[in-house]
């Protein structure tokens, strides 16, 4: 009896919690209503059959149970009783599988009106392609991939000299369009899925998959790689905002074509010298760096981050924390850099300066830990600290540890990277937090101080 009461209790509690938990599917944005169909069917299927046999062991259990002056009776077969399982069954799988298969046909069927949007996934990020005026996208391959050619554009294409180039995690689609997002790896498999859309699909090297939807309301939604793909695949997310067509035209055209890509001018270091100037009355002649001016060592570092973060400062992406002390003295700074040129000019001047590993102001007490520990971080700055630009990842050995040690803290606690234009800031503040145990960011740093100059 008591275990007749148990099961009865379990059907009616897993009811109760199903129909009032406040875990439900988040409210849709496409046109995929036919997903949510899908799986309400199956709920109802399954949990027909759950509440039904479950009522019918807890019956048996009273109705069957042991007693003195009864005797079981063997029944090896019932025929009747086996055809009506087999009748309900099939029906009941008939009932789940039936609608996925209309869902399906629907997916494969991209409307001819459909826009073509390319979604490339690597570790750990992702960047998107549109086709230019002609609405062809050029041809790739993964062997032109390199840090000049991030999307690995065929220059020999005429098709392709026209396609808009999205290196940034964030996707921008036009509301109440259908559009056909054709999805490439270059290195292992992803799965790319905004839980709003309710249409997903893995990314596999050497094909080109496909899902089409259309989005049927504004917002910012989350992108997320559900296919394990590496250390830090929890770190490879991503934001799709859906708004109206102007709006999408706008951003659009804010981003280059690749034939513009080709014939952008490198920065002018003679130019860059006199803008220094202003730098170097903290980060040194030489930009060797000032610690008790809180001034980190320039020399040495990534041309490609040094233009990013000067961006940043300059647009209030970073700097603007309120506890960011020293990011908002760097802020108005970068403000005398006009525009992307001169921004060039100064990063082709500090390129050009000698590069001497930063003086040592945390002890070298390397332990297992912070050896440990860096293998994480290796994944994308690389074993040896020399940073990897197509991970988006700076060089770390040869830096300041005092400034490395400084905004590991920070992205902890959510004082660096947690600004929404800050594209790969998010993922740093999730690696940091690995970093949980008093002395673990010094241990790591400490670590990156025996890695030397890595070039």
């Amino acid at each position: 009896m008591a275990l007749a009461i148990a099961l009865v209790l379990l059907v009616v509690g897993s009811v109760l919690f199903h129909f009032l938990s406040p875990w439900w599917l988040t409210p849709i944005a496409s046109n995929w209503t036919m997903i949510d169909d899908t799986i309400a069917i199956t709920f109802w299927v399954t949990g027909f059959v759950f509440v039904t046999v479950n009522f019918f062991m807890a019956y048996v259990i009273v109705r069957y149970r042991h007693r003195e002056d009864r005797t079981a009776s063997y029944e090896p077969e019932n025929k009747k009783l086996e055809w009506w399982l087999i009748g309900l069954t099939t029906v009941g799988v008939a009932a789940m599988l039936a609608p996925g298969l209309f869902v399906w046909a629907k997916i494969v069927d991209v409307p001819e009106d459909a826009a073509v949007v390319e979604v490339i996934g690597q570790q750990w990020h992702w960047s998107y392609r549109f086709p230019g005026d002609d609405g062809v996208l050029g041809t790739v391959h993964s062997r032109l991939v390199s840090d000049d050619n991030p999307f690995g554009m065929n220059p020999d294409d005429p098709a392709g000299q026209d396609d808009v180039l999205i290196a940034s995690n964030e996707l921008h689609l036009p509301l109440d369009q259908p559009v056909k997002l054709a999805l490439r790896s270059k290195d292992v498999l992803h799965n790319f899925s905004v839980a709003q859309f309710r249409v997903k699909m893995d990314l596999v090297p050497g094909m080109v998959p496909y899902i089409w939807l259309t989005p049927t309301r504004v917002g910012r939604f989350d992108i997320l790689c559900e296919e394990l793909c590496g250390i830090a695949h929890y770190t490879m997310r991503g934001h799709v905002v859906v708004e109206p067509q102007e709006t999408f035209d706008t951003w659009l055209h804010s981003y280059p074509t690749y034939a513009e890509t080709l014939v952008s001018v490198p920065g002018n270091a003679a130019a860059g010298e006199a803008a220094y100037a202003v730098c170097a009355s903290c980060h040194g002649a030489q930009g060797q760096g000032n610690a008790a001016l809180n001034a980190p060592k320039l020399s040495g570092l990534d041309d490609w981050y040094m233009a990013r973060q000067l961006k940043y400062f300059k647009t209030g992406v970073r700097g603007a924390h309120e506890d960011d002390t020293y990011g908002r003295q760097m802020a108005p700074m970068a403000m005398t850099l006009a525009n992307d040129a001169a921004i060039n000019n100064v990063v082709a001047y500090i390129s050009t300066l000698p590069d001497k590993p930063a003086a040592l102001t945390i002890d070298q007490q390397v332990s297992q830990n912070g050896e440990r520990l860096y293998r994480s971080c290796g994944a994308c700055h690389g074993s040896n600290g020399q940073g990897i630009q197509a991970m988006n990842a700076p060089r770390l050995a040869g830096m300041d540890d005092w400034y490395l040690a400084t905004q590991l803290t920070n992205f902890k606690e959510g004082i660096r990277g947690a600004h929404a234009g800050d594209l790969y800031g998010p993922q740093m503040g999730l690696m940091a937090s690995i970093l949980a145990q008093d002395g673990a960011v010094n241990d790591m740093v400490s670590y990156l101080n025996t890695l030397g100059n890595a070039q």
